[in-house]
């Protein structure tokens, strides 16, 4: 069995950073948020060194716009050789993440139950132990995800023009925040990615997608420090985090 990692960074992460306006012209572009540099190093590196170290990790697939790709590569030759002891493949996203990691899968080798791991490239938090357990509970059931049991009380709600409404309290014994990495068996993906694909679903996560084509997904504990940095109130604890 071996395990590969898809990275999803094709993104243009709009909430880290106002969309540039008519105004803005000629200033200097902002990058996306997975190019935001975590002291001096673009968070997308820290995220590949945490499975670049892992022995479990056969590969890494990168999904990045086209025109960033040769860039991305210049950049792990220059500043990352760590990663690059790893096999590192870059291939070129989609319009949504559901179409990079399609790609990704679409380009890669391997067994029907070989795992295949889905990361965020702005979580470089994660640990090892984290992964491990994911990997090995994908294994046991073909599709696994780390998730956190909700501490705040869980509302459903009815948007309106004004805003919203209440309409129920979800038990929060039944409620986990989904994190990533999030493993599955190759054969349990790819068939659920093409059945998705085949009826023009767009599902929020992998998880999604799999539990639309009917298989169950286990959740392992994840951890508050496993943050995905979408705001520059994220980037602000990721610093904090990052010092300590």
């Amino acid at each position: 069995m071996k395990v590969v990692v898809i990275i999803p960074a094709a993104g243009l992460g709009t909430r880290m950073a106002p969309v540039p306006s008519a105004q803005d012209k000629g200033k200097k572009v902002v990058p996306s948020k997975q190019f935001t540099e975590l002291n001096g190093t673009p968070i997308l590196i820290h995220t590949l060194r945490k499975f670049a170290a892992m022995a479990a990790v056969r590969e890494i697939w990168v999904a990045l716009r086209k025109n960033e790709i040769a860039g991305f590569r210049a950049r792990l030759e220059k500043e990352a050789k760590d990663v690059l002891k790893k096999k590192i493949e870059l291939v070129a996203g989609g319009e949504h993440r559901q179409q990079s990691v399609a790609n990704a899968l679409n380009a890669i080798s391997a067994g029907a139950d070989d795992i295949v791991l889905v990361h965020d490239a702005v979580r470089p938090f994660v640990t090892s132990e984290i992964t491990e357990d994911v990997i090995e509970a994908a294994g046991k059931y073909g599709a696994a995800i780390a998730g956190l049991p909700a501490v705040d009380t869980v509302k459903q709600v009815e948007r309106t023009a004004e805003g919203a409404l209440v309409k129920a309290t979800i038990p929060r014994e039944r409620v986990v925040m989904a994190q990533t990495p999030q493993g599955f068996r190759y054969g349990v993906i790819k068939k659920a990615f093409d059945e998705a694909s085949a009826d023009g679903f767009l599902g929020t996560d992998e998880a999604s997608l799999v539990e639309r084509s009917g298989h169950e997904v286990a959740v392992v504990m994840g951890s508050p420090r496993n943050i995905k940095i979408t705001t520059p109130a994220d980037m602000e604890l990721a610093e904090f985090y990052f010092r300590n």
